[in-house]
């Protein structure tokens, strides 16, 4: 009898770097401990049947799905399935259950952690061994060219190369990462993922006009991305004639050297300094590239006034998660003004968790 396969990856958090990825530019995520699993139970046939612990009922992929023939959650997995088919690689049909547990639609890459660990199965079932980055680019490709989210590959890389108390410094210019110390536990530090559950929609006409304006600054700066104008810095962008874009622009590269800023003070440990970081760069999201909301604005600023070391969104904007560094003994401090400032607004209540650096993706023993 076949034995089930089972395979996990995790959400993300991206701790500074928004946008910057489909920017040619650098990011620097977090693996979450959250993590979707899956089992995989392989019998040879032509066709994927998957189930979500989410979701009612069954889905029906067959191995020669096509963009636009399975819609909603499915999709992510039939995205896979195309994906790696289109790849030239070698996909056997089978029964796949899910079971998420990272949040969905909070910004959290819920939809990368499903892809990755689809995707882990399915090469498993097969014996096929696939690189970190290429599984990533196909991941990315499903999400992108089955589902229609124009995302870029920062998910998927945290994804699957996340590792415990580190962050990783990817550079997508070549798609490298580099793993950074992240362990503020150690010095004393709490991160807090702040979920607003006002949902997270980026898929939708904001992310992809953000996009849209970045290609149109590059452009007009005669240039493939704005990576090529990040040395020149801010006076590159003169040449800009139209000033949303420019401000668009303007965030990008402010964004990329805070990127740099944060991993030289992690090496230093110096988390007072990327507290500082982080209240800046929400700043530039919320003034440039204008992706905050008033609600998410009024969580972040009150972890700041109640004494959080700094606190910025996470994700793609317009909804889902603030993050913020406190003292590790301050932090219930901020929670309970967060909470109190989200209750007089009238808003939804928000769940405050401390969180940290968990690992990437990867099988799971029929043990655990």
């Amino acid at each position: 009898m076949t034995s089930d396969i089972r395979y996990a990856a995790p959400g993300r958090i991206n701790l500074i770097g928004e946008h910057t990825d489909y920017n040619q530019g650098f990011a620097l995520p977090i693996a979450l401990p959250d993590r979707t699993e899956v089992v995989f139970r392989p019998d040879g046939g032509d066709v994927v049947v998957v189930s979500s612990d989410r979701e009612d009922g069954e889905v029906a992929i067959a191995l020669d799905t096509a963009p636009g023939d399975v819609t909603g959650w499915a999709a992510y997995v039939a995205g896979v399935v195309w994906a790696l088919r289109g790849a030239g690689h070698r996909v056997g049909g089978g029964a796949m259950s899910v079971s998420s547990g990272v949040e969905m639609g909070s910004g959290l890459a819920s939809s990368a952690a499903l892809e990755c660990a689809a995707l882990g199965a399915l090469a498993a079932a097969t014996d096929l061994r696939i690189g970190a980055v290429e599984r990533a680019r196909l991941a990315q490709r499903a999400e992108n060219d089955y589902v229609g989210a124009p995302t870029g590959l920062m998910d998927q890389l945290a994804s699957l190369c996340g590792q415990r108390q580190h962050a990783m410094m990817i550079d997508f210019l070549d798609a490298s990462v580099r793993p950074v110390p992240f362990d503020p536990a150690a010095s004393g530090v709490m991160l807090l993922l702040i979920n607003s559950h006002a949902p997270h929609r980026h898929a939708g006409g904001e992310y992809a006009s953000r996009r849209a304006s970045c290609e149109r600054a590059a452009a007009a700066l005669g240039v493939g991305s704005l990576r090529e104008v990040q040395d020149r810095g801010e006076a590159a962008l003169g040449a800009i004639s139209d000033p949303v874009d420019a401000r668009r622009a303007r965030h990008i590269l402010t964004e990329n050297r805070r990127v740099a800023d944060v991993v030289t003070a992690l090496e230093h440990a110096d988390f007072a300094e990327v507290g500082h970081i982080f209240t800046a760069s929400h700043a530039s999201m919320r003034d440039d590239f204008e992706i905050t909301t008033d609600h998410i604005d009024l969580i972040a600023d009150t972890c700041v006034r109640a004494g959080a070391l700094g606190a910025r969104m996470t994700g793609g904007g317009f909804g889902g998660c603030v993050i913020a560094l406190t003292h590790a003994d301050g932090w219930p401090d901020v929670a309970d003004a967060v909470r109190r400032a989200v209750g007089d607004a009238g808003l939804h209540p928000p769940t405050i968790t401390p969180t940290e650096a968990g690992a990437g993706a990867g099988a799971v023993s029929q043990q655990a």
